[in-house]
């Protein structure tokens, strides 16, 4: 398992009854990593987990790995209410064929430490797969702190990686100054990978790449090459975007810049309602008014690895979708 790039946490295409467009997720994953991505994460908050039932999770994790699990890693988020779902869960996704998994502490409930140190532990010990803990006390209320992310770090061996979205890119310095290279540090939130690069994190759990991974790549390859005035640059240009993937509507607000990059659509699933009146109108000023000033690179070029022969043009089915 190589926790490095950029592994977008990707959205769940619905269809117009809202049911899963699994024929387009299993397109947008290839279409992804065509364009430079490392590893597809479905299921997380972006992708409206909360809102899928046990077997729509399946059923996404086994999409996206028949769509690209042979060329990059999938790597499914388990959450959950309770620890024995979330259990279940793991040993689902491991059956299905991903090969990670990304572990949340449980919804809903705010535990103290011993508690959700039991959760998370019980899920690592559930499965021989590689692990990343996310961490994100902005969202979830619970907090790994780097000395608990140390002590789970200690117990289990699986547990390889951490995504950090706690907002202080402190943070990696103070895991990285525990760990060293024990465990990959990932950024969790767009509008910090930049700094979080610059600290020693070696991967993007991104958003903004579900419709623009080639712009998330080349952002992502300049800070970690350390040229500094180009991912500056780049990273001006794309930072009205970025920050959408940091506040409460962040699953509308992403879907929607995708639909405006010709990939894919803005349904959500209630209790999320897309985004309308004044409040629609402003973001699409901003989001058509960004994507108007494109880099140029990135309309004429990809980078893609090995098959330098594929490109970032939408296929026709995925900006139907």
């Amino acid at each position: 398992m190589q926790w490095k790039g950029v592994m977008p946490a990707i959205t769940s295409c619905f269809d117009r009854n809202l049911g899963l467009d699994l024929a387009f997720i299993a397109d947008h994953c290839a279409w992804l990593v065509d364009n430079g991505c490392t590893g597809i994460v479905p299921l997380g908050s972006l992708g409206e987990g909360a809102t899928l039932t046990p077997d729509e999770k399946v059923a996404v994790v086994k999409t996206c790995v028949k769509a690209v699990g042979s060329r990059v890693p999938v790597v499914a988020a388990v959450s959950s209410l309770s620890t024995r779902e979330a259990v279940d869960l793991a040993r689902a996704f491991a059956n299905a064929g991903c090969q990670g998994l990304m572990v949340l502490p449980p919804y809903v409930y705010l535990g103290d430490w011993r508690e959700t140190k039991a959760h998370v532990s019980a899920i690592f010990k559930t499965t021989s797969l590689s692990c990343m803990l996310y961490n994100n006390p902005v969202a979830y209320g619970a907090d790994f702190v780097p000395e608990q992310i140390q002590e789970l770090a200690r117990e289990h061996p699986n547990l390889t990686a951490v995504k950090e979205s706690s907002t202080d890119v402190r943070r990696v310095t103070a895991i990285r100054a525990l760990l060293g290279d024990r465990l990959a540090v990932l950024v969790g939130v767009d509008d910090a990978v930049v700094e979080g690069v610059a600290m020693g994190a070696v991967g993007w759990i991104a958003g903004l790449a579900n419709a623009l991974p080639r712009e998330s790549v080349a952002l992502f390859d300049l800070a970690q090459r350390g040229e500094a005035e180009k991912a500056r640059e780049l990273y001006r240009w794309f930072l009205p975007l970025l920050r959408m993937d940091t506040v409460p509507k962040f699953v509308q607000l992403i879907k929607l810049v995708q639909q405006e990059a010709g990939m894919g659509n803005a349904r959500v699933r209630p209790p999320r309602l897309e985004l309308a009146g004044e409040e629609l109108e402003s973001a699409l000023t901003l989001i058509r008014r960004t994507l108007a000033s494109r880099p140029k690179f990135c309309q004429s070029s990809t980078r893609v690895g090995p098959e330098e022969s594929k490109s970032q043009s939408v296929p026709t089915r995925l900006a139907r979708a």
